[in-house]
């Protein structure tokens, strides 16, 4: 089975946290303890993901009294991809993938050796073409979904 890692879940969780923030502001920050209690992430976990994100350029840091992090872009430009690098590595199913064959016992035989990088690939590419933006959209039910285009739709039905 392939599986993401908690981090990487957390760290969905903690990035979508960052844009709904409790102001409207682009840059307002919002602190570890904070984002802890609002999210349910234990406080230590939710430093950890922190730093693995800061350390990949996805969200930035302020030091001091009014300190925090911040998103670095808005969600429609961070991609489920790059939060899996982020905190987990590369994206790689085997150790085909990423080079390393150390621990294959096979390997100088392998009849499949190098052939993982198609569907490695593909897994690359639809991991990138989702945004975090989509990733929170969907976690609202359908039903409660407001359309893009439901102010103009009000505003004629005001007429």
């Amino acid at each position: 089975m392939l599986r993401l890692s908690k981090l990487t879940d957390y760290a969905v969780v903690v990035l979508i946290r960052l844009a709904e923030g409790d102001r409207p502001v682009p840059d307002c920050v919002q602190t570890s303890p904070g984002l802890a209690a609002a999210t349910g992430v234990p406080e230590p976990t939710v430093a950890k993901v922190l730093k693995a994100l800061a350390s990949a350029g996805l969200v930035a840091s302020t030091r001091g009294a009014r300190g925090g992090y911040r998103l670095v872009r808005p969600l429609d430009q961070v991609t489920v991809a790059d939060v899996i690098t982020a905190v987990d590595g590369p994206i790689a199913l085997t150790a085909c993938v990423d080079g390393s064959t150390l621990g294959c016992d096979v390997s100088s035989v392998c009849a499949v050796k190098g052939r993982w990088d198609l569907v490695n690939g593909a897994i690359q590419n639809s991991l990138s073409s989702i945004t975090l933006a989509d990733m929170r959209v969907a976690s609202v039910p359908p039903a409660f979904r407001i359309p893009a285009d439901a102010p103009a739709l009000l505003s004629r039905a005001a007429e």
